[in-house]
């Protein structure tokens, strides 16, 4: 799936450094995704190309899924980074029973809602603010699976995981799924997060880690 080089990669999320196998395009100026599993499969959503963001490729959508697909019903997930919204609104898709979707983009966030009153789902919430920002103060209870697609060599990871873990982001025996460039290792985790599965995808490294009961 077409993806940013890694130096103009967006703040928004869900993208990643270009990989040469990319979906059909929408009109100029729009980007194409399409739900894979669930309620909504096959459903093909447009948002704007701000940002150039483009969805989490389908085949790493699908490994995941796989990961949580005992784990996901009726769940309260949390999408930062949100961009096209390719996990969040798969979550949803498939069971989940509400997803919070962050993006700092406002006509990403627009799209975003737009997009939810096309699916007619009144479980998705979309926060337009940075991820930083959003986790720095929690006001509601902690989810049950936080997707974590940040833009590469920026440093988020370090800065979020800390944020997520001290504010008791998410609930125990919860999941945090992370993205980050295959070049490095994965930042080190709190204490109480345990590695579940991990897989690499070219120049992207997924992990599906599992926080302590």
């Amino acid at each position: 799936m077409a993806r940013r080089k890694p130096a103009s990669r967006s703040l928004s999320g869900n993208a990643r450094p270009t990989s040469g196998s990319g979906p059909a395009r929408g009109q100029e100026g729009t980007g194409e995704l399409r739900i894979i599993g669930g309620d909504w499969r096959s459903r093909k959503l447009r948002f704007p190309d701000a940002g150039d963001v483009r969805p989490t490729p389908a085949r790493t959508r699908e490994t995941l899924f796989n990961w949580l697909s005992f784990h996901l019903a009726g769940r309260d997930c949390l999408d930062l980074f949100a961009g096209s919204g390719a996990l969040g609104l798969e979550a949803l898709s498939r069971g989940a029973a509400s997803a919070t979707l962050v993006d700092h983009t406002p006509a990403l966030a627009r799209a975003l809602r737009d997009n939810l009153r096309l699916l007619k789902s009144e479980r998705g919430d979309v926060v337009c603010a940075g991820a930083e920002s959003y986790l720095s103060q929690r006001s509601r209870p902690p989810f049950d699976v936080v997707f974590m697609d940040p833009p590469f060599r920026q440093g988020w990871l370090e800065r979020l995981f800390p944020l997520l873990d001290q504010q008791a982001w998410i609930k125990p025996g919860g999941w945090v799924y992370v993205e980050h460039e295959s070049e490095i290792p994965t930042p080190a985790v709190p204490a109480s997060w345990h590695l579940h599965r991990q897989k690499s995808a070219g120049q992207v490294s997924y992990c599906l880690f599992r926080v302590a009961e």
